[in-house]
């Protein structure tokens, strides 16, 4: 965790150690199997390694300017967005970390996000959507929440992890391609199964297994992020508001713009969702009657008097 006075989360820190892991042994697991299949032309299993890591150095180092692209969202001045600035350096100050760049993203959806691969790369981005909806107090806890991340690095946790999906994911494209064109063909001697279906199974055993560790380090960063953010402004009420105000116009947003930007709902303050689906397995998000409860009790915990 970067040095700051966000609240510090063990059990953050485990997850994304272990979720790291997991998905880097089954990165090396993918391509041990792989040259397995391939054994026979080694520069396929180079060229697969090769673009495995180019995904993960890609994912890693452009990854404030791909999230960007994909909210179309722009970095803003001071003399742009004065106050916005004048909020997020107080909140900097606050927690004694490096500021972030400032972007906007022109969209009526109220949310915002952050996104960089160190404290020093960072930006947090809100929407003007947001901006129109939120009172001063709770646009300030939105902003906590999304500068808690930054702090944590549970960002650049969740952006390199992708990578093993992603990679997945264009196996799985072109073992499809090749089941139409010349898959009939067999591995080690014509004998065996297709090896088109053989890497289409294990490409998709490895994105399923990866899309559930990142949803389920997804949720619980979102509570660690809750819970520090509610610590360093000390008014986890106006967070509640906020995410409550946020939740219930997102069920207004049109359908349409709410598919234009569900592939950026992991790192969401509030998934661009409607309905109660928040409650499934492949929820990005905890639910919001959970992180309202949290964040009731250190309501609570603030309101009472020292010992």
């Amino acid at each position: 965790m970067a040095r700051t006075r966000f609240v510090g989360d063990a059990g953050l820190t485990a997850r994304m150690t272990l979720v790291m892991f997991l998905l880097g042994a089954l990165f090396v697991g993918l391509i041990a199997i792989l040259m397995g299949v391939f054994w026979s032309s080694p520069g396929i299993v180079v060229l697969i390694g090769v673009i495995g890591l180019g995904v993960v150095w890609f994912q890693w180092y452009k990854s404030d300017t791909v999230a960007m692209k994909a909210m179309r969202a722009r970095e803003v001045s001071r003399e742009q967005a004065p106050e916005l600035h004048d909020m997020i350096e107080r909140l900097c100050a606050l927690a004694d970390m490096p500021k972030p760049r400032v972007g906007v993203a022109d969209t009526d959806l109220p949310n915002a996000f952050a996104t960089g691969r160190s404290p020093q790369r960072s930006v947090v981005v809100v929407t003007t959507g947001i901006l129109r909806r939120l009172e001063a107090e709770e646009l300030e806890g939105v902003l906590a929440h999304e500068l808690s991340h930054v702090a944590h690095r549970d960002v650049l946790v969740m952006t390199a992890a992708s990578s093993a999906g992603i990679v997945a994911g264009m196996l799985t494209r072109g073992a499809q391609y090749g089941a139409f064109f010349g898959g009939g063909r067999r591995d080690n001697n014509n004998n065996g199964l297709p090896v088109w279906l053989v890497v289409l199974v294990v490409s998709l055993v490895t994105y399923a297994i990866s899309f559930l560790l990142l949803k389920l380090l997804s949720r619980y960063r979102e509570l660690s992020a809750d819970r520090a953010g509610a610590y360093l402004t000390m008014k986890p009420h106006a967070l509640a508001s906020a995410l409550q105000k946020i939740t219930g116009e997102i069920n207004q947003i049109p359908q349409r713009d709410l598919r234009q930007a569900s592939a950026m709902n992991a790192f969401f303050i509030a998934p661009a969702v409607q309905g109660v689906s928040l409650r499934t397995l492949t929820s990005t998000h905890p639910t919001l009657e959970q992180r309202l409860e949290q964040l009731a009790k250190i309501q609570a915990e603030l309101g009472r008097p020292a010992a």
